[in-house]
């Protein structure tokens, strides 16, 4: 079963939800195959935009753009296999909205990569384009679907009844045969993945994407290149630093992948920062006394929270009809909410609606984290999710290793341990071997890179930034902390931190690293 993953990412149900994706170890940063350099140069055709594709999350065309103007956009084509430039090629999706700044005031394009891997950037964009009006006073505001993603060849694995089906099942197993029953659809799943999308998936590393960027930024003109990349765009952008050191200009890096871990340390922090945003959600709860109708204390909160997962495990509660809410559907719908404290009333809605047998609005939570649109059909954020990690993730797990590694998941998440360790099997079998342990991310000579790390962020654990900034390296990575909660920090509408990377993004004005913030 997939696990969680960090992703910033447009409305998916009735609710205004931010989905998410799992990180990746990670591409080694291999740096062989060509440039953007290399290649002749490419106009684009900037047109307005039409509605985003199944693939995409589906939906209405972008309305105008925050600050004015339209949304416009273009394709780009890279090569999709950079060993041969000269060979068959992909065709990337781009959108954009122009600079509202004079000509004077103009820096370049903000490329932004909103996380994943596998959101689509063209849809994302648009749906939080409030956020970064500011810094349109000087930038164009970019954003793309990376290759495999979105309307970027993408990947593409099981159909939507399939996808269903899938998604019903148990990813906690208890005995042997739920064991076998997880290994054999994990299996089947890999197998569509190969029978539809076999030519692409050596193509979707993230070393790839980061030779995409940098033929972005060719494209767009500009000598170097300017990024703010959030969640396992954290991870994108330092690859890119590693391989182009010389051509960063200003980038920020928001809610941060940390690069040094491996897939079992990585899964791990998570069930941590799952168990801490359970902890809070439990405890705000509590201090509104009678007002809070989920327990008497923060501890009855959790328990009340495990009975529930517990009975649903035997006896699944009726969902989005003729779906039924099982175990595993509620708490993807669990960990969903604690994206962002914004989201935790419908966490409570939700929980509410449990105890009283209805399990609709978990499941529209648990929708919304596996790319389900509305209409049934599902955008290919999970096919392109493992495709990327598994392309990228060297390390293979077996149920063996699994088992062994339960005790210390169950001791750091005891609701949340079970399901991250087997989601450790998602590239078991997969049919494309992983590039490397760890992405590399070294960066001598670039410019500084502002790092922001949350404290409570439940997907990017805090610890992440300050690896990532130690991993670019001394005088490169600058390590700013927000004291919040939620996954990210720009996002929250914090002055300081606000103040901070738009300083740095507009004006060149370098933080002191160490800043805190909230």
């Amino acid at each position: 079963m997939p696990k969680p993953r960090p992703l910033r990412a447009a409305a998916l149900t009735s609710f205004v939800l931010l989905a998410a994706l799992l990180p990746g170890c990670g591409d080694g940063g291999d740096d062989s195959g060509s440039t953007a350099e290399d290649l002749p140069r490419q106009k684009l055709d900037w047109r307005d935009c039409p509605a985003p594709e199944d693939a995409q999350g589906g939906g209405k065309a972008p309305r105008g753009a925050a600050g004015g103007g339209a949304w416009q956009c273009a394709t780009m084509k890279a090569p999709r296999d950079w060993k041969e430039p000269k060979g068959k090629t992909v065709d990337l999706a781009l959108i954009r909205a122009r600079s509202t700044g004079g000509a004077k005031e103009r820096i370049g394009s903000l490329l932004f990569n909103f996380g994943g891997p596998g959101g689509s950037g063209v849809t994302t964009l648009p749906s939080f384009g409030d956020e970064y009006k500011s810094l349109r006073a000087r930038y164009d505001l970019v954003s793309f679907d990376p290759r495999g993603v979105g309307a970027s060849a993408p990947v593409l694995c099981e159909d939507a009844e399939d996808l269903d089906a899938y998604f019903q099942q148990d990813s906690t197993p208890d005995n042997r045969a739920e064991r076998a029953e997880l290994l054999a659809n994990t299996r089947e799943f890999n197998e569509v993945c190969e029978d539809n999308s076999g030519e692409m998936l050596p193509h979707v590393r993230t070393t790839d994407a980061a030779r995409d960027l940098d033929l972005m930024r060719q494209v767009l003109g500009d000598r170097k290149l300017y990024y703010f990349g959030i969640s396992y765009g954290t991870e994108l952008g330092g690859v890119y630093a590693h391989l182009f050191p010389q051509r960063v200009g200003r980038a920020v890096f928001d809610a941060v992948v940390d690069p040094t871990e491996s897939t079992e340390q990585g899964a791990l922090g998570q069930a941590r920062g799952f168990t801490l945003a359970l902890d809070n959600f439990a405890e705000d709860c509590a201090a509104k006394g009678e007002d809070c109708t989920l327990g008497d204390s923060a501890a009855d909160v959790k328990r009340r929270i495990a009975a529930l997962l517990k009975r649903l495990d035997a006896k699944p509660l009726p969902g989005a009809f003729p779906r039924r809410l099982t175990q595993t559907a509620a708490l993807n719908g669990i960990a969903q909410s604690l994206y962002s404290k914004d989201f935790w009333e419908y966490l409570t809605q939700g929980l509410e609606e449990a105890y009283d047998g209805n399990g609709q609005t978990l499941m529209l939570l648990s929708d919304s984290m596996n790319g389900r649109n509305p209409d049934g059909s599902y955008s290919n954020i999970q096919a392109a999710n493992v495709a990327i990690n598994c392309a990228d993730e060297k390390e293979r797990q077996t149920v063996r290793d699994v088992e062994r590694q339960l005790p210390a998941f169950r001791k750091a998440a005891p609701l949340f341990g079970d399901y991250l360790a087997w989601g450790m099997l998602t590239c078991t079998d997969w049919p494309v071997p992983g590039a490397a342990e760890h992405p590399e991310v070294s960066a001598p000579g670039s410019a500084p890179i502002l790092v922001v790390g949350n404290t409570g962020d439940p997907a990017t654990p805090y610890e992440g930034a300050r690896k990532m900034a130690r991993a670019l390296g001394k005088g490169v990575g600058v390590e700013l902390t927000y004291k919040g909660e939620g996954h990210g920090s720009y996002d929250s509408g914090d002055a300081c931190v606000r103040k901070a990377v738009n300083g740095y993004l507009l004006d060149g004005r370098v933080p002191r690293s160490g800043t805190v913030c909230g």
